[in-house]
């Protein structure tokens, strides 16, 4: 199972982005993190084919007040990677997740996350739920292979199939109202100067669970399951211009207890990236529901 590691030059003048890299290693793989702030802990987890850049308009306002950590899963961004699809497993990120928190010893932790985010971060939040104080659910879902997926989903998977080598840049700016600058699509880019550490980015959508058998569709019933149970406060924020995940935020509401009397939100004039196209406003709606 071949190991690569993107260079550092790739990351050099990155646009907003002044935060340092930081890393721990997890089962021999070299992880890459944010640190910011101080105070509770904000996990923001990132989803495909994206990394911790996505969340840089967010981090200051977020670390104004409180620490906030971002990570990359491995296949992505500064975290290693592997050369072979076959290698990204659902159990691999969600353990990568579970060990990061772990190893970081994070508690008291407010989650945010987005796209594959929220599938590999919401089963660790059930699994681990005594680490965990509220959740915050964006542009993401819990398929497990027996619901209807949406037709902005399914053309998205079958792009990934036909496509060798993805374009990272072009993804990302197609699922943005925002026209992202040349420097902004090349930080995106950067983690993949080529097809060969694009693995873990062309695996994720086949990851998805389209049948009830496939190996994450387990794991997505026992994290609804938990969400069932889940009592601590939980924001839903979906934004307005996403054909992927459309109506997902209904299911959220309705079958989380501590979604009640939250102050949802739909995102407007927002991609997929919600991060990318409404940061500073996201962050300030994450602030006043953690001050509630």
């Amino acid at each position: 199972m071949p190991v690569i590691r993107t260079s550092e030059e790739r990351f050099e003048n990155l646009p907003e982005f002044p935060f340092e890299p930081r890393y721990l290693e997890l089962g021999g793989m070299r992880i890459h993190y944010l640190d910011e702030g101080r105070g509770e802990v904000i996990l923001c987890v990132h989803g495909e084919p994206s990394w911790c850049f996505l969340y840089r308009k967010m981090i200051p306002v977020l670390g104004g007040r409180h620490r906030v950590v971002a990570f990359d899963f491995i296949g992505f961004g500064r975290s290693d990677k592997y050369t072979e699809k076959s290698e990204y497993t659902y159990k691999l990120h969600r353990d990568t997740m579970a060990g990061f928190i772990e190893a970081l010893d994070l508690t008291g932790i407010t989650l945010v996350v987005q796209d594959w985010g929220g599938l590999i971060g919401l089963r660790v939040a059930g699994m681990m739920a005594e680490r965990f104080s509220r959740l915050v659910i964006m542009n993401t879902g819990l398929p497990t292979g027996e619901q209807k997926m949406t037709e902005g989903f399914m053309r998205w998977r079958n792009f990934v199939e036909k496509t060798e080598d993805l374009p990272v840049g072009m993804i990302i700016q197609g699922a943005t109202v925002t026209d992202l600058s040349p420097e902004v699509v090349a930080a995106y880019e950067a983690p993949f100067p080529g097809p060969e550490y694009k693995a873990g980015a062309q695996a994720w959508p086949l990851m998805v669970p389209v049948r009830p058998d496939m190996e994450a569709a387990p794991e997505l019933r026992q994290a609804r399951q938990d969400l069932q149970e889940w009592t601590k406060p939980a924001l839903v924020m979906f934004s307005d211009k996403d054909p992927v995940t459309a109506g997902g935020d209904k299911f959220f509401k309705e079958h989380i207890p501590g979604a009640k009397g939250q102050p949802h939100a739909t995102i407007k004039d927002a991609g997929h990236f919600l991060q990318e196209d409404k940061g500073p406003e996201i962050a300030n709606r994450i602030l006043e529901f953690m001050a509630g």
